[in-house]
C-alpha cells in the first residue's frame, strides 16, 4: 500500500509475562481465549495449528513469529481477516509485555533518524519495485495505493475515483491551478486532476520504476514528474497534496515534512494529507511488517501529526473514514487471490502467504479500529469564510 501501509499488528503472543503456564501450548490458548479464539476450533476465526513448534516461536519471537509462522504454513484459519480482527479488538496487547527486539527497535527509532535521505530508498526497493504486474492486477484501472472512498460505490474502481474527486473538491481545484502530488506513486491520482480539472501537476516520486509509469500515462497532460525526495521538492503550489506517503515520513521528520509544505504553499493554498493514523504516539512499528513489508515505516498518532503543523499551519478539516480500508483491503486481496496464477512464476514460494497475511492482517487492523484513515485539510492563515467540509 502506498500507503505504505505500516500496520501496527498488536501481537498477544508475546506471554512470557502471563503467570501461571510453563507449557507453550497452554500459554498460547489461554491468551487466545480472551479473543474468543480456539486452537483447531470449528469456526473459521479459528486457528489450525499445523506444527506444534508454532507455539514455542510465537511465545519468543513475538508478532514477527506469529508471521513467519503463518508464511511458513505452521498455521492457518480459514478467515484470516477475521481471527486478527478479533485479536486486535480484544485488547490484547495489554496482557504483554515487549520482547528485547521490540526493546531494542524503540532505542534505535529514538536515538536514530530511521526515515533519513540514505533509508528512504529501502522501502522503494522492497516494496513498491517488486513488479508493475502484480499492483496493475491488485489495484485495478485507477492505479491507486491507498484507502478508496466506498461512500457511493460499488466496485474498487468506482471507490477509488470517489476518493480523486473528494480529494479535488475539498481542495477546491479550479483549472489553471498549479498542485503538488507528494509520493504521486503510479499517477492515478495526478492523471485524474490533471484529466478532469485542467490543473497543472507536479508529481515526486523517489522511484525510478514508478516515475516511467507515471509519465507513460500522463502522456499529452500538464503532469511533470520529479525523481527525487519530497525533502528536495522546489516551487510554490495552490495546493498540496500528500497521498499516502506520510506513512514513510516518520515522527522525526514530521515538522520538517509541514515546514517544506508551508514554504511551498501560496498564502491562501491548502495542503491535504492522506494518512494512515494510530491511537496512540509510539515510535516503531510492528516487526513483521517492518521486516517483511514497509522497512522503516511508521504511522502517526493526531497529536504527533497536530505537533506537527502547530504554528505553521490552521486544520480546516480532519475527516476519517476507516472502515472504507476494510473494503479497500478486502478487494485487494480478491484481486491479487483471482490473478495469482498469472504472475507466481515471477514470484518466489513464500510470496503468496506473506502477501496474503499483509493484505487480510491489515483489512482485519482496520475492522477492528485499531487503525484509522485520515484526511487532514490545513490552510496557513484560516480560509476567511470558513471552510467548508466535503464528505
Amino acid at each position: 500500500m502506498r500507503s505504505a501501509l505500516k500496520f501496527v499488528l498488536l501481537c498477544c503472543f508475546i506471554t512470557l509475562s502471563i503467570k501461571g503456564f510453563s507449557d507453550p501450548k497452554q500459554s498460547v490458548q489461554e491468551i487466545l481465549s480472551f479473543a474468543d479464539i480456539q486452537i483447531n476450533g470449528p469456526r473459521p476465526s479459528d486457528i489450525q495449528v499445523h506444527d506444534e513448534r508454532f507455539y514455542e516461536r510465537v511465545l519468543k519471537e513475538g508478532s514477527l513469529g506469529f508471521g513467519e509462522s503463518y508464511m511458513d504454513g505452521w498455521w492457518d484459519a480459514k478467515s484470516l481477516d477475521e481471527c486478527m480482527f478479533k485479536i486486535l479488538r480484544a485488547n490484547l496487547e495489554n496482557r504483554v509485555k515487549p520482547t528485547w527486539g521490540m526493546r531494542f527497535d524503540v532505542f534505535k527509532a529514538k536515538i536514530f533518524n530511521m526515515q533519513n535521505k540514505g533509508r528512504s530508498a529501502e522501502v522503494i526497493e522492497q516494496h513498491y519495485e517488486i513488479g508493475d504486474d502484480l499492483y496493475e492486477y491488485m489495484l485495478g484501472d485507477t492505479l491507486a495505493y491507498t484507502c478508496a472512498y466506498w461512500k457511493n460505490a460499488s466496485n474498487l474502481d468506482q471507490a477509488q475515483e470517489a476518493k480523486f474527486d473528494l480529494i479535488a473538491k475539498k481542495l477546491g481545484l479550479q483549472k489553471g491551478m498549479k498542485v503538488l502530488d507528494l509520493g504521486c506513486g503510479w499517477g492515478g491520482f495526478s492523471r485524474h486532476i490533471a484529466q478532469n480539472y485542467g490543473v497543472e501537476v507536479v508529481a515526486v516520486n523517489l522511484s525510478e520504476q514508478q516515475a516511467a509509469y507515471v509519465k507513460k500515462i500522463c502522456v499529452g497532460l500538464p503532469v511533470e514528474v520529479r525523481v527525487q525526495d519530497y525533502r528536495d521538492t522546489q516551487g510554490t503550489f495552490d495546493r498540496i497534496i500528500s497521498i499516502g506517503l506520510m506513512e514513510h515520513v516518520g515522527q522525526k521528520n514530521y515538522r520538517g515534512f509541514m515546514e517544506l509544505a508551508h514554504r511551498c504553499l501560496t498564502d491562501d493554498g491548502l495542503l491535504l494529507v492522506h494518512t494512515i493514523g494510530r491511537n496512540t504516539s509510539v515510535v516503531t512499528t510492528d516487526p513483521w511488517i517492518n521486516k517483511y513489508i514497509f522497512p522503516n515505516a511508521h504511522l502517526p498518532s493526531n497529536s504527533q501529526l497536530s505537533e506537527a503543523f502547530q504554528g505553521l499551519f490552521v486544520m480546516e478539516d480532519w475527516h476519517n473514514f476507516s472502515t472504507s480500508y476494510d473494503k479497500t483491503l478486502m478487494a485487494w486481496y480478491e484481486n491479487f487471490d483471482r490473478n495469482w496464477d498469472k504472475i507466481k512464476a515471477e514470484y518466489p514460494d513464500p510470496f503468496y502467504r506473506m502477501w496474503k497475511y499483509y493484505l487480510l492482517s491489515c483489512a482485519g487492523g482496520f475492522r477492528a479500529r485499531s487503525l484509522q484513515l485520515w484526511q487532514i485539510v490545513l490552510s496557513k492563515q484560516g480560509v476567511l469564510d470558513g471552510y467548508n467540509s466535503i464528505r
